[in-house]
């Protein structure tokens, strides 16, 4: 209910910038056809000589805009960049009549957008390939991963979203509400607008805003709550990685697990209990964080930072 695509963005920059947010070197937008012929964004940044190509997979509401930084960390460090705008938000099309609404029916979508993305520089990226993934990019790189569609040297991930805290009672009410036709509604209004002070992503206010001054340069960028039946196919994806045998193609994988102590927005707890079922996973609670590991302080970032350095020399890459 509420379905109906939107036009494509014809006619306006492929990029959104604003004052020091620069866009990794070399950076180039490529817009490709996703699932149903839906218009998608990947930024795409070749690299001579590079170590490996790493996928960047950003959480719910984020586009590529907000993980340049991100991107040039990883140039820093010697990697090729790929960075994702998921279906329904960035500037990817949005499949609601109502563009400000967060609207999925399963991550098979978000994972084909991946699959399909890669599939449009393979024959200019490396060849060896690692995950760098936040949030909801976690459950989607987690699920192409364990179901074989996407393969990779190594694993980063930021506070994945491996379990979202919704109590049993209203998990039933989403599912049987969804299932009467009503998943394209809003899970939950639109709260207030957000104040800094207290706010659950992080404690760093020039990384924290980035998100208010990317979408008042474009309010294309913008995404709002998520409807009934993104929050069902949350639910789905996460227990699917708990099922016995779920991740068992992953056992040897070299995997950063981080985990933010002052997580609000995902079940911090899951990322803990699917790293113990992965053997070569190593767990990292990121002290004192809040969500947005990426977007941290610059001593909580550099916490992560290390660790990554640390798997990837483990794992030769």
């Amino acid at each position: 209910m509420g379905d109906g695509a939107q036009p494509e963005a014809g006619g306006h920059a492929d990029l959104v910038l604003v004052p020091g947010n620069p866009p990794p070197d070399g950076a180039e937008i490529i817009w490709f056809k996703g699932e149903g012929g839906i218009r998608l964004r990947l930024l795409f940044a070749p690299k001579a000589d590079a170590r490996a190509l790493a996928l960047i997979c950003p959480g719910r509401t984020e586009s590529i805009e907000k993980y340049f930084e991100v991107c040039r960390v990883l140039q820093a460090k010697g990697f090729a960049i790929a960075c994702f705008d998921w279906p329904g938000q960035g500037l990817s099309e949005r499949p609601l009549k109502n563009p400000i609404r967060g609207h999925v029916t399963t991550f098979d979508t978000y994972v084909d957008a991946l699959v399909r993305g890669l599939a449009e520089i393979a024959d200019r990226a490396p060849e060896t390939r690692i995950i760098v993934a936040h949030s909801m990019g976690g459950a989607i790189s987690m699920e192409a991963l364990r179901t074989g569609k996407v393969e990779a040297k190594l694993a980063a991930f930021s506070a994945p979203m491996w379990g979202i805290p919704v109590p049993p009672t209203l998990q039933a009410f989403a599912r049987s509400v969804n299932a009467l036709g009503f998943g394209a509604f809003p899970a939950r209004p639109e709260p207030k607008e957000e104040k800094f002070e207290g706010n659950p992503f992080s404690h760093d206010f020039n990384r924290w805003g980035l998100y208010r001054r990317l979408t008042t340069a474009d309010p294309r960028l913008a995404l709002g709550e998520p409807t009934i039946g993104w929050v069902v196919a949350s639910l789905n994806v996460c227990e699917g990685f708990f099922k016995p045998g779920a991740v068992d193609r992953l056992a040897a994988m070299p995997m950063l697990v981080a985990t933010a102590t002052e997580d609000t927005i995902v079940d911090p707890t899951a990322g803990s209990r699917l790293a113990a079922k992965l053997p070569a996973a190593r767990h990292l609670p990121v002290e004192g964080a809040r969500h947005e590991i990426f977007m941290e302080t610059d001593e909580r970032r550099a916490t992560f930072w290390r660790a990554f350095d640390e798997v990837c020399g483990a794992a030769g890459v």
